[in-house]
């Protein structure tokens, strides 16, 4: 799952953004200020960064030029300013692309994709569990040539469980790989989820099951 940092000093953007990317299938992360991107982005492996332009201390510029010389992916830049030296000033810094605010969610969304498909991380991502496939591109499930479409939130888990196959994963880490890290629900949500999966799939195919790992959480184990 391609994981984005959200970098913006308004709390309301960041938890927007966050949100929507979350139902169209990434993982995020979202920093406030420049200086805690940067740790995350010592962290973490990302696939993209948004990254808004005016920010208290450290803005969107000088971040740029911070993370050039350290970090190689793709970065949209948001920005209140449409003026041509503006987009010069961050093009030669390295920035990927620009949207200008207010924009569209769904352009957002269209842009970041493309960004991805540019940089060679939105190719097809498929995870084969003997008879079992699973396509991230197009978020089809494959049981000996049955093609199943899930709801969101299920394909998700089943993908980062697939990808993680023989490993445990906490609720906490399900939760922030599959709803992102501005959920702030139950964790019990997950366990709802896997019950779902443990229905859908049992009466199909013996070939992979999820395991409860007590006082932990869950791992995803293949027939062998």
């Amino acid at each position: 799952m391609n994981r984005i940092l959200i970098v913006d000093d308004d709390a309301h953007t960041r938890q927007l953004l966050s949100q929507y990317l979350g139902e169209a299938g990434y993982a995020t992360d979202d920093a406030c200020n420049g200086a805690y991107a940067l740790q995350l982005l010592e962290a973490r492996d990302y696939a993209l960064v948004v990254l808004d332009v005016m920010m208290p201390e450290m803005d969107g510029y000088e971040l740029m030029r911070q993370m050039r010389g350290q970090f190689d992916l793709p970065v949209l830049m948001l920005t209140a300013k449409s003026e041509l030296s503006d987009k010069e000033k961050g093009y030669q810094l390295g920035i990927d692309d620009y949207l200008v605010k207010p924009f569209e969610l769904k352009e957002l969304l269209f842009r970041i994709q493309a960004l991805l498909r540019r940089s060679g991380q939105g190719g097809d991502k498929v995870i084969k569990l003997r008879g079992v496939v699973i396509n991230q591109m197009n978020y089809e499930v494959q049981v000996s040539g049955k093609t199943l479409l899930l709801p969101l939130k299920e394909f998700d888990l089943l993908y980062t469980l697939a990808a993680n196959a023989g490993r445990t994963l906490t609720r906490e880490q399900l939760i922030h790989h599959v709803w992102g890290s501005g959920y702030d629900g139950s964790d019990r949500t997950v366990d709802v989820h896997v019950k779902r999966l443990r229905e859908r799939f049992a009466p199909m195919t013996d070939d992979f099951s999820i395991k409860t790992v007590r006082g932990i959480g869950y791992m995803l184990e293949v027939q062998s």
